[in-house]
């Protein structure tokens, strides 16, 4: 006799569903849809994202192997290759960019208070952009070089949990420092950049909005230095100065001083320099906040080998958006889930655990803490043990 919810069952019940329901009517997803739902859409696709899928048909398969189950998942008709590639193909990809959203908010204020390496009560973002290397002939429609497409992930990422508050998906000629005409600045917010994001216009309207970034300077960078600040030398840090810029189009764009802080890094000996329009924060705190950076480049490591983001189950532009939506989306449940049972493993042991128990009945929180009992494992609730 079947007891419990499937593990699968278990995750899917942490989505709101009534706002997954707006964000289809927002778009007209359903408009003539007989029987292969938005929701049936996006649980097909979550169940190829939690159990590595590499196809359209290796998910016909495996679903189609437990058809008895598919309405315990919640999934309410056939999963059929060519219903869920047309569905992926036609169906708004800007549905699942909105529910995706919706998890990120959720998620988000759970992390509130996660700590993330500095101790700093302000929100901190890394920003930066990850390629995806596609074939030309195939997805013409991401142009990057002559004889390659690629599109680009522009994310911008909360430290606190590594959250992805931003996502902006482009073909592979989008520079990355457009990029930042699409942010909406949050004041008193910490934007954590490398040197490619350097553009003093943009950089001054972020200044304007009462935000503080932290990037490297260019080797090439003309400034007048105007003070000098102490430092502690065995910290690392160099110096500590307020500069003016001294470049005829950087004056124009950025007429107000600038913090340049320059620092050894005692492990490697590389030494760097770091650009800011923060003067409150000690030397060595805008230092390790750019060390924090590397946290966004980790991230997309992360969801590169254990997401379905770098082989693509459509090849129109709409099926790629959507797979990657759905991707990040499945990524913050987890990390939801995570926060809300208390659990102590990773998102990579969760993740792993997941691929292979998605048809048991094993509770969440005692499956993913690792603490299953032998009568868990071998009883169900009506069956009498003959050697008590």
């Amino acid at each position: 006799m079947n007891i419990g919810k499937l593990v699968f069952a278990q995750i899917m019940e942490h989505l709101p569903l009534t706002t997954f329901r707006r964000c289809v009517a927002r778009y007209g997803g359903e408009h003539k849809v007989k029987t292969f739902s938005c929701l049936d859409q996006y649980l097909s696709m979550a169940f190829a994202q939690l159990t590595y899928r590499e196809s359209l048909r290796d998910i016909e398969a495996c679903l189609g192997a437990q058809a008895g189950k598919l309405y315990h998942m919640g999934i309410r008709s056939n999963v059929a290759r060519n219903t869920l590639a047309n569905a992926n193909a036609v169906r708004d990809w800007r549905i699942y960019a909105d529910f995706a959203q919706s998890l990120i908010a959720i998620a988000r204020r759970l992390y509130v208070a996660e700590p993330f390496g500095v101790n700093l009560k302000d929100t901190v973002y890394a920003l930066d952009t990850s390629t995806i290397d596609l074939c030309l002939s195939v997805f013409h429609w991401a142009p990057f070089r002559s004889t390659k497409a690629a599109i680009k992930l522009h994310t911008l990422l909360d430290l606190r949990g590594n959250i992805p508050s931003f996502i902006h998906i482009s073909d592979g000629k989008l520079h990355d420092v457009n990029v930042l005409d699409l942010l909406l600045p949050e004041p008193g917010a910490f934007y954590i950049m490398d040197r490619g994001y350097i553009d003093f216009e943009r950089l001054f309207r972020l200044h304007e909005a009462k935000s503080f970034f932290v990037t490297r300077a260019k080797s090439n960078l003309k400034a007048q230095r105007r003070y000098s600040h102490p430092v502690d030398r065995s910290t690392g840090l160099i110096c500590d100065q307020t500069i003016m810029l001294t470049g005829f189009y950087p004056r124009q764009d950025f007429d107000t001083p600038l913090r340049r802080i320059k620092f050894k890094d005692p492990k490697t000996g590389k030494r760097l320099v770091f650009l800011t329009n923060n003067f409150a924060l000690p030397a060595i705190i805008i230092a390790d906040l750019y060390r924090c950076r590397w946290q966004v480049e980790l991230f997309f490591k992360w969801i590169k080998q254990h997401l379905r983001i770098k082989v693509f189950f459509g090849i129109s532009e709409n099926a790629v958006k959507s797979q990657i939506w759905i991707a990040v989306s499945v990524y913050v449940l987890v990390a939801i889930v995570k926060k809300r049972l208390n659990l102590s493993a990773s998102l990579y042991e969760m993740l792993q655990i997941l691929s292979l128990t998605m048809f048991e009945r094993i509770p969440l929180d005692q499956l993913l803490n690792n603490i299953i009992t032998d009568d868990i494992r071998t009883l169900s609730a009506n069956q009498l043990n003959l050697f008590e």
